[in-house]
């Protein structure tokens, strides 16, 4: 059964007709896919006879001469800028919030725990309305940017109290770095330094589900047992963690900038650039905090 979580699943924009990221066009004389629906397929019959692109459902193949679909002429198609347009207007809107939570939410002992409350809240809705986005058919750009709202509520209150309770400066320290890592990750993957295919795909799922396992049942030592839990987010080994955690940030932002990529190349529809955006920021609000995390880490052992 697939995932609808884009969390997990990494589904891109191939909804009805598997994964999109591992259905790009053969190279020139390589193989093609045929099977409708497996990216994974492997080749049958006479590779010149098939067309490549039957399991991109936004492919337009030219009937006459059974050529490759070329860039869809019509309007209304995913483009580059539709993306960064709608990536920028989530994350603007999650800066937004997490500065206004930063200035009016007062974390000083009278009140840190009404805000770390507050945070804590706007974390949970945060994270309902993801799932929500991640398991509905379609996107919706409202549920998007309300998502991004909660976020930056939350993040707002955890940096703040990071900043100015455990590391000071933790906060630009943790967003240079995620920039850092953004910026890396794309140069590499431009360059071809990265390769995204299934391999890439099934290491960095299984890393992931592995990780979150980990932290869930560390969690729930914490809540049950006290203290820091089994150790995984605290001392040596919270550096350990912490450090996979980014390094796991950075394979999703490749994951995330190869669905663009054949989402532009398919021509998805541009209500699609708003899924690519909902995912940069899942992505990017990861990096994040596992760098606040580990900064302060890295400070509290001092």
């Amino acid at each position: 059964m697939r995932s609808r979580n884009p969390v997990f699943s990494r589904r891109g924009f191939s909804r009805d007709n598997g994964y999109a990221g591992f259905n790009t066009a053969p190279q020139a004389g390589g193989p093609a896919v045929a099977t409708q629906g497996n990216p994974y397929a492997q080749p049958t019959g006479d590779q010149y006879a098939q067309n490549p692109y039957a399991q991109n459902p936004y492919a337009q193949q030219d009937q006459q001469y059974g050529a490759p679909p070329q860039a869809p002429a019509t309007t209304g198609r995913m483009t580059i800028d539709d993306v960064v347009l709608r990536t920028a207007s989530t994350l603007g809107v999650l800066i937004l919030t997490a500065a206004l939570s930063w200035a009016l939410l007062p974390i000083d002992d009278a009140n840190i725990g009404r805000t770390y409350g507050i945070g804590i809240g706007a974390a949970l809705i945060g994270m309902v309305l993801a799932f929500v986005q991640a398991f509905k058919r379609k996107a919706s750009p409202a549920l998007i940017l309300t998502y991004a709202a909660f976020e930056g509520v939350f993040l707002g209150v955890v940096s703040n109290i990071v900043d100015n309770r455990i590391a000071d400066g933790a906060a630009m320290q943790a967003v240079i770095g995620t920039m850092a890592v953004f910026a890396g990750v794309l140069i590499a993957y431009k360059a071809g330094w990265i390769r995204v295919n299934r391999r890439f795909y099934g290491f960095v799922m299984a890393a992931a589900l592995g990780f979150i396992l980990l932290m869930v049942v560390n969690l729930l030592f914490a809540v049950f047992g006290g203290g820091d839990g089994l150790g995984f987010r605290s001392g040596p080994l919270g550096i350990v963690f912490g450090v996979v955690g980014i390094i796991l940030g950075a394979c999703f932002l490749a994951l995330d900038f190869k669905q663009v990529e054949d989402g532009v190349a398919y021509g998805a529809p541009r209500e699609e650039a708003w899924l690519a955006a909902f995912g940069l920021t899942l992505t990017l609000v990861w990096i994040y905090l596992e760098f606040l995390r580990l900064i302060s880490i890295l400070n509290s052992s001092d």
